[in-house]
């Protein structure tokens, strides 16, 4: 079907969503090298079926670890050179700052969505943001999208509520497809 006149996108958090997350005291850390990284069962199927129903797919990720120095740069641009390699995306969005930097692109803030909005001309208001965390949907919620959680189990607080919940980004993905021709 290729990409609609409208643009429409599926943005996509990393850790938790498309790979697996490395638990630590019930909460979820991103994987430092590649040896660490572990794409999660589902997520090969489920993203050529959003292609396919005419979604961009967009990764945005906060990888605070590189402002606390606990991961370098050059080992994130690693994993995300191995995932545009097996998987099919369009772009990967990163926030490498942390909390403490008050930037405008570390989720819960909008700025990665609305930078690749600009930058692939996309109508967020038709666009969806999958998540396992309420930063995503915050995100999400922000920029004007429907938001997805995959919930991870994990053991943090949140106030704010999504569209939906699915278990997995294969469920996420069928979700949005059933809806898709409604949103053109």
């Amino acid at each position: 079907m290729g990409i609609d006149a409208v643009t429409r996108a599926v943005f996509l958090d990393r850790d938790g969503v498309l790979n697996r997350a490395i638990i630590r005291d019930g909460l979820p850390f991103a994987p430092t090298s590649i040896a660490e990284l572990e794409i999660l069962p589902g997520v090969p199927d489920a993203l050529p079926r959003l292609r396919a129903a005419g979604f961009l797919l967009i990764v945005v990720t906060n990888q605070p670890d590189v402002a606390r120095g606990t991961a370098s740069r050059d080992a994130i641009d690693a994993i995300h050179a191995r995932m545009r390699q097996t998987l099919p995306l369009d772009d990967i969005r990163v926030c490498f700052h942390d909390d403490a930097d008050h930037c405008a692109c570390r989720k819960p803030l909008p700025g990665l969505l609305l930078d690749a909005a600009a930058g692939w001309d996309i109508d967020l208001k038709r666009s969806y943001m999958i998540g396992d965390r309420w930063r995503d949907i915050a995100a999400g919620q922000a920029a004007g999208c429907t938001t997805v959680l995959v919930d991870g189990g994990h053991d943090e607080a949140s106030t704010v509520e999504p569209d939906t919940r699915k278990h997995a980004l294969a469920d996420a993905a069928a979700w949005i497809i059933s809806r898709a021709d409604e949103d053109l």
